[in-house]
């Protein structure tokens, strides 16, 4: 069994390299996926949430406003620290239920845990190794404002994130996303077969 940790910061493509790896045959987990998930109405984290942020941030179906959220915890980080200590647990929680269903279910699988504050919150130790997905700056802008995000914007959540460029100082593997679709493929195959010769 190989775990590893698949980080890069907004707007680096990471959702593309873990698709490419999961096509290889990695197992993957996608931890912003699972915050999504743990905040579903009613669950328990929804409860502590619209406890401490108010019933003002919810959308009319009960589910939370995401960016109503995100805009009241940006700025404030007293706030955003509630925020974590809401929902971190119970994303690890939710994260180490389908790791041991997946364990249980194929004991030579590669899991891939696609995490994006890995190195922020200090998780890059429990992985066997880590892999970075690195574009520059101005590949991350361009993505965000196609995504609808103003240029401003867009430079306020690059650099809420560690840089990049220190994340890529401490990936055991890195993957350029800065060319073609088909060079960042060949990364990965080359990456994922590193990857199993170390397992």
């Amino acid at each position: 069994m190989n775990i590893i940790g698949l980080t890069g910061s907004i707007g680096t493509g990471k959702s593309t390299v873990a698709s490419l790896f999961q096509k290889l045959g990695a197992r993957v987990v996608d931890l912003d996926e699972l915050a999504h998930e743990v905040i579903y109405p009613h669950r328990s984290a929804w409860t502590k949430i619209v406890e401490c942020f108010g019933t003002e941030i919810l959308n009319e179906d009960s589910t939370i406003d995401r960016q109503k959220l995100a805009q009241i915890v940006f700025d404030d980080h007293d706030k955003l620290e509630l925020l974590n200590q809401i929902v971190h647990p119970a994303i690890f929680q939710e994260d180490a239920r389908l790791t041991s269903e997946l364990i249980a279910s194929d004991s030579e699988a590669m899991i891939v845990k696609d995490i994006p504050l890995l190195y922020e919150s200090g998780m890059a130790n429990i992985f066997d190794k880590t892999v970075v997905v690195y574009t520059s700056e101005q590949r991350q802008l361009d993505r965000l404002i196609k995504k609808g995000f103003t240029r401003e914007h867009a430079l306020q959540r690059i650099r809420a994130q560690l840089s990049v460029l220190e994340k890529v100082k401490l990936a055991d593997l890195v993957i350029n996303n800065n060319g073609s679709f088909e060079s960042t493929k060949r990364q990965v195959e080359k990456a994922y077969c590193i990857l199993r010769e170390n397992q």
